[in-house]
């Protein structure tokens, strides 16, 4: 196996995990809504996944490990997409934010924050917060 082989599998292996994490998110109501499967499928498309796998993920997303992020920045990439999947269904429940704490700490956030980074996150998202640069510096300054 090259070395583009094992960057390639590793590459596909982290979209995969991140996209079931979303997909966790969006099934934690009991119902994937028409615009939450639009948004995933925009995600799979943007994630690379192919329509194979894309079902497989949909069918069992526990059967994907969470790979967390080296770098804070790319958590709060991954955070961004997970809120905004939770917010497409405007009527957010507490199993779906309790999903979003436990899927944040296996992105990397901190147990002891991981419910304020969480209720900000809503919070900005709610407020029509869009890009994802926006978002991560008003996470980053939420202290201030």
């Amino acid at each position: 196996m090259s070395i583009k082989d094992l960057y390639s599998s590793g590459f596909v292996a982290r979209n995969q995990g991140h996209f079931a994490a979303i997909v966790r998110v969006a099934l934690s109501d009991g119902v994937v809504t028409e615009e939450e499967e639009q948004f995933l499928k925009r995600l799979a498309s943007k994630l690379s996944i192919d329509a194979v796998a894309y079902n497989e993920i949909l069918e069992t997303p526990t059967n994907y490990p969470i790979n967390p992020p080296t770098t804070y920045n790319r958590r709060l990439e991954r955070l961004f997409d997970l809120v905004r999947i939770v917010y497409v269904d405007l009527d957010i429940k507490e199993k779906q934010i309790a999903m979003l704490e436990r899927i944040g700490v296996g992105l990397g956030f901190a147990p002891a924050n991981v419910e304020f980074i969480i209720k900000k996150a809503l919070q900005l998202v709610g407020e029509g917060v869009s890009d994802v640069d926006t978002f991560s510096d008003e996470i980053k300054n939420m202290n201030r």
